[in-house]
C-alpha cells in the first residue's frame, strides 16, 4: 500500500486541533495557578476557580488529550492494517463535530452549566453530542479493522480497541440523567450509588484516555522512531490483558474511609495493587527494547521522549496504588500531594508521548524532515524541568497540608486552622505558577515546530538541509 493511499489529511486536522486546544488549556491553567496565591484574580464569576478549574481539566484532558488520541489513531490505525479509512467523509464530520463540542463545552461551564460529577461536568445537551461523535469514530474504527489488509493485530491496535468500546460505556452509564431542562439535570443514581458509579468512571475514564491509547502510541511509535524491534510481544499481550481486567475494578480507592460498603474498598485497592503489575510490563518492555542501544537516549531525539514519558508512567502506576492503601490516603487524599501525581501523568507521561508521536508522524505525512530538531531538544528539556519542578513542589505541599491538617495539641484540639494551612502553601503556589511558565514555554515551542514543519514546502527543506 503506497502512503499516498491513506487519509492524511484528517491527522492533520487533529493535530492542529490538539496544539490549539492544548495552549488554551495550558493558558487557563496559569490563570487558575495565580488565582491560587493572587485571589483578585477573580475579577467575575466567569474567571472565578470554580468554573475555571474545569475548563482547564475538560480543555487539556478532552480538547487536548483526545484531539492527540484520535490523531494518532488514524494514523496508526492505517499504518498497522495497511489499509485506508473505511469512511473518510465520516472522520471530516468526526473532525469538526469535536471541535464544536469542545468549544461549545468551554462555553457552557465558564457560564456555570456543570453536573458537578468529575470528569462529567457537561450537561445532557452535549452528553448527546459526545455519544454522536464517539459513534462515528467508533464505526470507522471497527469499519477499517474489518478491511484491514493486515491480518496480524499488534499489541497498538488492541489497546485502540479497548479504548473505543470502554470509553462508550463508561459515558453513557455514568451520564444517564433526567433534564430538567435545556440547561440543568440530575444524576439518574443518589447517595453512595452515584458516588460509586461516579469514581467507576472517573477513574477509568482517566485511564482509558491517559494510558490505554497513550500506551498504544507507545508501543507503536518506540520502535518505528528508534528502528529497533520491540523486545517482547508476548509481554505486550500479558500486559495488555492484565491491565484491561483490572482496570475497571479500582475506581472506588477515591472512596476510601467513606459510606461506601468496606469489601467494595478493600476490592479496589486489591485490584489497585495488582494494576502495578501490567503497568510495569509495558514500562520494562520498553526499557528491554533499548538494550544495548542506550546511546539513542543523546542520538535519537525522540527516544527519550518516550523513555522519560514511560518512566514517568511507572512512577505514577506505583504512586497511585499506594495512595489507594487507607492509612496514606487517609493522609493524602484531598491535599496537594493528589494534584502532584496527576499532573506528573498528564504532563510528564501523557504530554511527552504525544509529542514525540507528532514528531515522528507529522514529518513522515508532510514529506519533510522536522523544522527544528533542536527546538524540539529545548522542547524536551523544558517541559522535563518545569514539571518535575511543578510535581515536586505540590508532593511537598501535600505532605505539609496532611500534616496540618492532623496536627493537634495536647488536649485534643487542632493545632492549626484551615487559614492556616492555606496561608502556608503561597510559597509553594509561586514556584508552581513558575514551573508552569517554564513548562508553557516548552509547549509554545513545541506547537510552533510542528506549524512550521507542515508549512515548510518539501523543496523548501530539502534547500535548507543542503545549506546546513
Amino acid at each position: 500500500m503506497k502512503e499516498s493511499g491513506y487519509d492524511y489529511q484528517i491527522v492533520r486536522g487533529f493535530t492542529f486541533s490538539a496544539l490549539f486546544w492544548l495552549i488554551v488549556g495550558l493558558i487557563v491553567g496559569l490563570w487558575i495557578a495565580f488565582e491560587m496565591f493572587n485571589p483578585a484574580l477573580n475579577l467575575t464569576p466567569w474567571l472565578s476557580f470554580g468554573r475555571l478549574r474545569v475548563v482547564h481539566t475538560n480543555g487539556l484532558g478532552l480538547g487536548f488529550g483526545l484531539a492527540g488520541i484520535f490523531a494518532t489513531t488514524y494514523y496508526i490505525l492505517q499504518k498497522l492494517t495497511r489499509t485506508p479509512l473505511a469512511f473518510p467523509g465520516l472522520a471530516k464530520v468526526h473532525l469538526y463535530l469535536f471541535n464544536i463540542i469542545i468549544a461549545l463545552a468551554a462555553l457552557s461551564l465558564f457560564a456555570g452549566m456543570n453536573t458537578t460529577k468529575e470528569y462529567a461536568e457537561l450537561e445532557w445537551p452535549l452528553d448527546i453530542a459526545v455519544v454522536v461523535m464517539w459513534v462515528v469514530f467508533a464505526v470507522n474504527v471497527f469499519a477499517t479493522l474489518a478491511k484491514r489488509q493486515e491480518k496480524q493485530m499488534y499489541v497498538s491496535l488492541w489497546y485502540i480497541i479497548a479504548m473505543t468500546v470502554t470509553i462508550a460505556i463508561l459515558y453513557i452509564v455514568n451520564n444517564l440523567e433526567v433534564p430538567v431542562n435545556w440547561f440543568k439535570s440530575y444524576s439518574l443514581y443518589a447517595g453512595v450509588n452515584d458516588a460509586n458509579v461516579q469514581w467507576w468512571y472517573g477513574h477509568n475514564i482517566v485511564g482509558f484516555i491517559f494510558t490505554v491509547p497513550i500506551l498504544a502510541m507507545f508501543y507503536y511509535f518506540l520502535p518505528v522512531s528508534s528502528g529497533l524491534p520491540l523486545f517482547s510481544h508476548r509481554l505486550s499481550i500479558i500486559s495488555f490483558w492484565s491491565l484491561i481486567f483490572a482496570y475497571l475494578w479500582t475506581g472506588a480507592h477515591h472512596l476510601m474511609l467513606t459510606p461506601l460498603p468496606e469489601w467494595i474498598q478493600t476490592v479496589a485497592i486489591a485490584f489497585s495493587i495488582f494494576l502495578i503489575a501490567p503497568s510495569w510490563g509495558s514500562v520494562v518492555n520498553g526499557y528491554y527494547t533499548l538494550r544495548g542501544n542506550w546511546e539513542q537516549m543523546r542520538s535519537n531525539y525522540l527516544v527519550k521522549f518516550f523513555i522519560v514519558g514511560i518512566t514517568f508512567y511507572g512512577l505514577q502506576t506505583i504512586q497511585g496504588p499506594v495512595q489507594g492503601l487507607r492509612t496514606l490516603n487517609a493522609f493524602f487524599h484531598y491535599t496537594d500531594w493528589v494534584i502532584g501525581h496527576v499532573h506528573m501523568g498528564t504532563m510528564g507521561w501523557v504530554t511527552m508521548t504525544i509529542s514525540a508521536a507528532f514528531y515522528y508522524m507529522i514529518p513522515k505525512i508532510t514529506g519533510t524532515g522536522l523544522y527544528s530538531i533542536r527546538i524540539a531538544n529545548v522542547h524536551f528539556w523544558l517541559i522535563l524541568v518545569g514539571q518535575l519542578i511543578w510535581t515536586i513542589t505540590m508532593w511537598i505541599a501535600g505532605i505539609q497540608q496532611g500534616a496540618m491538617w492532623k496536627a493537634t495539641d495536647a488536649d485534643g484540639s487542632l493545632t492549626y486552622s484551615f487559614l492556616d494551612s492555606i496561608a502556608s502553601l503561597y510559597p509553594y503556589y509561586k514556584i508552581r505558577f513558575a514551573a508552569g511558565i517554564v513548562y508553557f514555554m516548552g509547549i509554545i515551542l513545541f506547537a510552533w515546530n510542528i506549524f512550521m514543519t507542515i508549512r515548510t514546502p518539501q523543496k523548501a527543506y530539502e534547500q535548507k538541509k543542503e545549506g546546513m
